[in-house]
């Protein structure tokens, strides 16, 4: 592999909130670019069932749009053990396909009043897509899920969502510590590993 360190890595996503989130992570030793950087204001498809499967195809699609040799995406999923796994694949239209966070945020608390088990955890996959090769870093951060939304930091279910060992949401806790413990975070530390020892 070409030294990734000296060229541009695609982020395969529109979502601005991802992508300052995965430049905090990983720091100014990698060149980090996304969709919006490249002209693409369209929508990347996820029509798998896996969250593995929605990452892998993100990155494939975009890949066709540009001259990048390489590519990554990724796909997170809230896992509530209560509703099964839900909303999981589904997590960012849960609502609904605008992908409102207020009202996923809403129907996941609807969906949690009578239950007594608030138990969920975040999981993130990214996908490295390079010509026919393809490869996979998962995240995982256990926790729980609130009472009500607490917060203003952070994005998607974060004002709900309270990781294991800490009494507040990914919302209240400063972004310092939230790139150091979340499901992404742990996911793009193995990515960012596997790149430097390429």
């Amino acid at each position: 592999m070409a030294n990734t360190k000296l060229q541009p890595i695609l982020f395969a996503t529109g979502n601005s909130n991802k992508t300052k989130e995965a430049r905090a992570i990983l720091g100014g030793e990698f060149v980090l670019r996304d969709l919006s950087d490249i002209g693409f204001e369209g929508e990347l498809k996820e029509e798998e069932d896996t969250l593995e499967g929605n990452a892998i195809s993100k990155a494939k699609q975009a890949l066709q749009l540009i001259e990048f040799e390489t590519c990554f995406a990724e796909d997170t999923g809230l896992e509530v053990v209560a509703l099964d796994g839900a909303p999981g694949v589904f997590s960012a239209r849960y609502a609904g396909k605008e992908g409102n966070s207020e009202a996923n945020i809403k129907k996941l608390l609807a969906n949690l009043k009578v239950e007594t088990d608030r138990s969920a955890r975040f999981r993130t996959v990214i996908a490295y897509v390079s010509g026919s090769e393809v490869f996979t870093f998962e995240g995982i951060v256990e926790g729980t899920i609130g009472e009500q939304p607490e917060g203003r930091e952070g994005f998607g279910y974060d004002p709900v969502f309270i990781p294991r060992g800490y009494d507040q949401t990914f919302a209240q806790l400063p972004i310092s510590v939230k790139n150091k413990i979340s499901h992404r975070a742990r996911a793009f530390d193995k990515f960012s590993r596997w790149l430097r020892a390429e």
